[in-house]
C-alpha cells in the first residue's frame, strides 16, 4: 500500500509495480491534512485490517539559510507540518491496530543532516530530529509488544525534491535504487537504526570535538552558495562548482550544503 498527495504519480507507481507482477493499493492522501490523515486510518483499517509495516517517507525539505528565513517563519511551520506532525498523527492512529496484533515495525525517513547538524537546513533537520525523537520514546514503551522502530539517517538522494538546488547536479548523491535498499535492510533486519559512516562519524565528531565539527561544518556553508530560490532571484545556470566545492562535496558523499 502507498500514499501520495498526487494522483497521476500513484498511477504511475500502481502501473509499473503490478507489472512487475505484484498487487499495490494506493491511496490519495494529504498527511499534513489531519482530516486526510485521520480517513487514510480508516480506510487501511476498514479495507486491510491496518497496518504491519509502516514506513514514514513523506517530506518536505527546504534549504535556506536562517539569516534568509527571518520573515520566513511559516518554512519552519510547513517542515513541521508534515515532516513530523504529519508522520506522528499517521503513526499513531496505526499503532493501535499493531498493538491488538502485537506485532509492528514503524520505520521513519530521518536525515543524514540529524547526525551531522547540517547547516542551511534547520528547518529540515529540527523536524527530523523531532520524529527521530518521537521513535525513540515510542521504540521504548513498546518494545515489550512486538512493535519496533527504526530510523534510517538518509543521505542525499537524487530525487525530484532536491533538483531546484543547481550545485546538487556536481555533488555526489545515492540513488533512488540504493535508498530503497536501505529501506529493504530496514524491513529485513529491523535495527534500531541504520546509517552511513559518515552520518556516524559525524554524530560522534560534534560529540567528542562539537568546535572542530562546527568549524568543518561553517566552511562547508560559506563554500556552497545559497539557491536562487532561497536569494529571491530568477533561477539562472548552475554554477560551475570549484575544486574545492568538488572535493570537499565527495569527502562528505551524501551530506547536505
Amino acid at each position: 500500500m502507498i500514499c501520495a498527495r498526487d494522483a497521476e504519480k500513484l498511477a504511475e507507481a500502481k502501473r509499473a509495480i503490478e507489472a512487475e507482477g505484484h498487487a499495490l493499493a494506493t491511496y490519495q492522501a494529504d498527511i499534513a491534512d489531519y482530516a486526510q490523515c485521520d480517513a487514510l486510518v480508516a480506510k487501511l483499517a476498514a479495507e486491510h485490517g491496518g497496518v504491519d509495516i509502516l514506513i514514514n517517507n513523506a517530506g518536505r525539505s527546504i534549504r535556506r539559510a536562517i539569516e534568509s528565513s527571518f520573515d520566513r517563519f511559516h518554512d519552519f511551520e510547513r517542515t513541521m507540518a508534515i515532516n513530523y506532525f504529519g508522520a506522528v498523527r499517521l503513526t499513531m492512529g496505526l499503532l493501535p491496530g499493531m498493538i491488538a496484533k502485537r506485532k509492528g515495525h514503524v520505520i521513519n525517513i530521518s536525515s543524514i543532516g540529524v547526525l551531522t547538524n547540517a547547516p542551511r537546513f534547520s528547518a529540515y533537520v529540527a523536524s527530523k530530529a523531532a520524529l527521530e525523537a518521537f521513535g525513540r520514546c515510542a521504540s521504548s514503551e513498546f518494545a515489550d509488544v512486538g512493535i519496533e522502530f527504526t530510523t534510517i539517517n538518509m543521505p542525499l538522494v537524487r530525487t525530484p525534491m532536491i533538483a531546484p538546488t543547481r550545485v546538487y547536479q556536481h555533488v555526489p548523491t545515492l540513488s533512488p535504487e540504493e535508498a530503497a535498499e536501505l529501506v529493504v535492510e530496514a524491513i529485513v533486519t529491523r535495527p534500531a537504526r541504520i546509517a552511513t559512516r559518515l552520518g556516524v562519524f559525524g554524530q560522534v565528531l560534534h560529540a567528542l570535538a562539537p568546535r572542530v565539527a562546527q568549524i568543518i561544518m561553517n566552511t562547508a556553508f560559506r563554500m556552497f552558495p545559497d539557491s536562487a530560490a532561497a536569494r529571491h532571484q530568477p533561477e539562472g545556470e548552475a554554477q560551475a562548482p570549484s575544486p574545492d566545492m568538488i572535493a570537499l562535496s565527495n569527502l562528505m558523499r551524501g551530506i547536505h550544503f
